[in-house]
């Protein structure tokens, strides 16, 4: 995988740089800056562009608005945004950007440096990592607000699988189900949750669910802009 990295510590982007090249990785460019960005991906065509969201000079959209630059103007470049909080209305922003080769994950994922590997390799291969936290965050705000009260616990538990971005064999082994009875729940899930079928086209991109219940969500008036006090621990991804 080829990457750039645009982070404006230089401390946590030595990090991260170290962290992917002992993965094996090439990083091709590495910046502090979002306008540096934008030329650099444009040029290298890198499989994956992965950005602090908060970038100079304001430090407030910089990183998310070159996120969706890189995914309407380079196509094949996925993008992996890092956030120091929970900011639901900037991940829904990202996903919504495009189906295919986004993530949100929060920077202490880097503490966990295989498992950040792992979701940049995902992202790079065109699949959608959002962070546990941030599912946790809509799943609450979803019951509280009646979007998702309709699903029972079991149900709940796969739709976050579901939007983490995990195939349905990967939903059954984390969930201990069977590959039969994951698809029963997905099923159920879209009915109830009106999505679209399995038999259809935009299901044939399985990425394209987790958009759909991402949009959902936000239909329902969930994608406020918050910080998370109480993190609630639920995850999801994607099949």
């Amino acid at each position: 995988m080829r990457l750039t990295i645009t982070e404006d510590s230089g401390l946590l982007r030595q990090m991260l740089r170290d962290l992917f090249v002992r993965a094996g990785h090439d990083v091709v460019a590495e910046t502090s800056d979002a306008s540096d960005l934008l030329p650099i991906v444009e040029e290298a065509r890198p499989d994956l562009a992965l950005l602090d969201i908060r970038l100079p000079p304001s430090y407030t959209s910089e990183g998310i608005e070159a996120a969706g630059e890189i995914l309407r103007c380079s196509a094949g470049t996925g993008v992996l945004v890092l956030s120091q909080h929970v900011e639901t209305q900037y991940a829904l922003e990202l996903v919504e950007h495009g189906a295919t080769g986004t993530g949100y994950l929060l920077k202490d994922r880097v503490q966990d440096g295989s498992a950040l590997v792992d979701a940049a390799e995902r992202v790079a291969d065109g699949g959608t990592v959002m962070d546990p936290e941030v599912v946790g965050r809509l799943a609450r705000q979803g019951r509280s607000s009646g979007a998702l009260g309709g699903l029972s616990p079991g149900e709940l538990e796969v739709l976050a699988l579901m939007a983490e971005g995990w195939s349905n064999a990967a939903i059954g082994e984390r969930a201990h189900l069977s590959t039969k009875t994951v698809e029963k729940r997905i099923t159920t899930i879209t009915q109830k949750l009106d999505l679209p079928p399995a038999q259809s086209d935009r299901r044939r991109d399985l990425n394209v669910r987790v958009l759909a219940v991402l949009r959902y969500l936000r239909s329902s008036g969930i994608g406020t802009r918050a910080a998370l006090s109480e993190p609630a621990r639920v995850s999801w991804q994607d099949g």
